[in-house]
């Protein structure tokens, strides 16, 4: 047996180094403006990042994620031993740990999580036909059995989005009737489309050791944080100027000037957050078609649509690579003559070749992140340009979520991602992910990749999956960009981060 060394090759990390250390008082309660009310709190059940920073709160991981992006333990006692064929995963838990109903977590609990997660999260579903079995050894520790070996499984149950979250084993409904978790905060009330309130688990154990991004100590200062759904975009940033709220969550770019003088409010730019992207339904449809793809794909400038979302070439870069510079995953793999083309001559002849015949392209996107509701109506006008039609569905949030779902719905929606410290977290990566991209390339290609655990060999394999995408086109990079959000001048011990938390973090008195 030996312990796992995960390699997760990144150049640069997202999560910046906590504060400096300070006396930080307990009490207060915090308002957090999100953009709008999570379709669930099952943090397994969805992939939106809504739910992951609200649930992240309520429910723990075996695993989660330092500040340099790697895997460190949570509700695990320690990274897992490994079996030499790379097969057998033996993972000891942390003892005292409590759920929030007072019971004590053990090894059924986790046991009963892990099989519900690969029945109910599209990730737990990607990583199902890996698992030969998951068992109990004794009340402290779980063995997890491989068909073969599989590089991404402890980047997987360190995820907070389709997340591994530990339940009480009498607690596995699903529907989630009763979110029950081990983390620092509990759910207190919920108000639909007013708040979710949370209140201080007392019977809270925290990992050991200093605050490391997502992991190490989880001090619980506050009281209490209410996450107040704001889906106007004005209205977030104007609650942040007046102080109505402690944390705003996903502004426009273009509120940077107005934040950054404030002596109520603080803007938190993160550089470079993540990537834009429109998901293809490759299931169902008119976009089922690949020829379809490709003349969508081509049809589009990603220039005037990173413009139109966000201004300044301060706040955003054109990138064909799925990975920005900094990152080991970076290639130009697949994207030559096949990124920010433009070419409405070239689209039509695809489309000509896939038999189009004026079918409506359905455009599904939301305004509470205006940015892609601006590259959506640019995109629209390019496709009309190349002589698609064009059905932009414009809902909230919570809607495109659930009607994502169906690829009856559907052709295209807009999503956005962070930068992912490893590929196999992206959502297209799971043939059970919206889109539902299932092709004999797909699966030579990213089951070579994921079976591969030398970290140099699978830098080369991420370069062959990313010239399929680019070849199938189930998703289409727009480009890289930066993230706007606003913390009050009160909050002490916060740390930017993609899914913002706030364990560790206080009000000052």
């Amino acid at each position: 047996m030996k312990s796992l060394k995960l390699a997760l090759l990144l150049g640069s990390a997202l999560i910046a180094v906590s504060p400096s250390a300070f006396a930080q008082t307990k009490g207060g309660v915090i308002n957090v403006a999100t953009i709008g009310e999570p379709p669930t709190l099952d943090a397994m059940a969805s992939t939106a990042d809504l739910v992951g920073i609200v649930s992240q709160h309520i429910f723990e991981t075996l695993y989660t994620f330092d500040k340099s992006w790697n895997v460190t333990p949570l509700l695990a006692a320690s990274l897992p031993e490994v079996s030499g064929d790379g097969k057998v995963y033996t993972i000891k838990l942390r003892t005292g740990v409590k759920f929030h109903d007072g019971t004590d977590m053990d090894s059924t609990d986790v046991v009963a999580s892990l099989k519900r997660w690969t029945e109910v999260a599209s990730r737990g579903k990607q990583t199902a036909s890996m698992i030969a079995s998951i068992e109990a050894a004794d009340p402290v520790t779980l063995k997890i059995s491989l068909n073969a070996p599989y590089a991404p499984l402890v980047s997987l149950l360190a995820f907070n989005n389709a997340a591994a979250i530990i339940l009480p084993s009498e607690k596995q409904q699903n529907p989630m009737t009763d979110p029950v978790g081990t983390g620092p905060y509990m759910l207190k009330e919920r108000k639909a489309d007013q708040y979710i309130q949370l209140a201080r688990f007392d019977g809270y154990k925290s990992p050991e050791g200093d605050e490391n991004g997502y992991g190490g100590a989880r001090h619980q200062y506050l009281d209490e944080i209410r996450f107040v759904p704001v889906p106007d975009a004005n209205t977030r940033v104007e609650g942040a100027v007046s102080g109505q709220f402690d944390y705003v969550d996903s502004l426009p770019v273009e509120a940077y000037d107005r934040l950054k003088d404030q002596k109520t409010t603080e803007a938190v730019l993160l550089k470079p957050f993540g990537w834009p992207v429109f998901v293809m339904n490759t299931s169902t449809g008119i976009t089922k078609n690949q020829d379809i793809r490709l003349a969508i794909r081509d049809s589009l400038s990603m220039e005037d649509m990173m413009a139109a979302a966000f201004g300044s070439t301060d706040f955003y870069s054109l990138n064909a690579s799925m990975y920005p510079d900094g990152y080991s995953w970076k290639t130009d793999a697949g994207t030559e003559n096949a990124y920010n083309v433009a070419d409405p001559e070239k689209a039509a002849e695809l489309m000509k070749k896939a038999g189009y015949n004026g079918e409506p392209i359905r455009i599904l996107t939301s305004r509470q992140y205006e940015f892609h509701y601006k590259m959506a109506q640019v995109a629209a006008e390019y496709l009309k340009a190349a002589g698609f039609t064009v059905d932009m569905q414009v809902v909230d949030w919570a809607t495109l979520t659930q009607r994502r779902a169906d690829p009856k719905l559907w052709d295209i929606y807009i999503s956005h991602s962070p930068f992912l410290p490893e590929p196999a977290l992206i959502g297209a990566m799971s043939t059970s992910a919206p889109g539902n991209w299932d092709t004999p390339a797909r699966k030579t290609a990213v089951d070579a990749f994921n079976s591969e655990v030398d970290p140099k060999k699978r830098v080369a394999l991420w370069a062959e999956v990313q010239k399929v995408i680019y070849a199938e086109v189930p998703i289409i990079k727009i480009g890289d960009f930066n993230a706007l959000s606003a913390k009050s001048s009160k909050l002490e011990g916060f740390t930017p981060a993609p899914w913002p938390y706030f364990w560790n973090v206080s009000l000052k008195q």
